[in-house]
């Protein structure tokens, strides 16, 4: 069928999780019974966002041999007040560092990623309003 993930269970509410690349551990805050020992599932969704995007980014700038210092995603996601609470707002900030940034190549980039290879953003695109926002920060 694809990727397989399995998931044990280690106690109270916490997980460990394997995937193709290694494992993690998945917990819940203290405020629900958890021991605060890992991962939150919701927020690692984000996390899956803004890895996904990125490796693209990556990929693009070596590709399109654009040079920058560095480059970071902040995404900011609000849930929904009824359950199953789900993000049905989210905010991608792509923030890019360097000296003569190439706006044009970075913009074309961050808008091959999101519209056109990253899976991850299309699957978000199903449940959530989502939103682009890309800053570049000149030294």
């Amino acid at each position: 069928m694809g990727n397989v993930v399995k998931t044990y269970w280690k106690g109270d509410m916490t997980f460990e999780s394997t995937n193709p690349g290694g494992s993690l551990t998945i917990d819940a805050s203290k405020e629900i019974g958890g021991n605060d020992n890992g991962l939150r599932p919701k927020a690692m969704m984000l996390s899956s966002l803004a890895g996904c995007s990125g490796i693209d980014i990556a990929m693009l700038l070596r590709k399109m041999k654009v040079e920058i210092d560095t480059f970071d995603i902040e995404i900011d996601a609000e849930l929904t007040d009824e359950h199953p609470k789900y993000y049905h707002k989210v905010d991608c900030h792509y923030n890019f560092y360097g000296t003569d940034l190439n706006e044009k190549k970075i913009k074309k980039i961050v808008d091959l990623s999101v519209d056109k290879y990253c899976g991850v953003m299309e699957m978000f695109r199903r449940f959530a309003e989502v939103s682009i926002h890309i800053h570049y920060h000149n030294s």
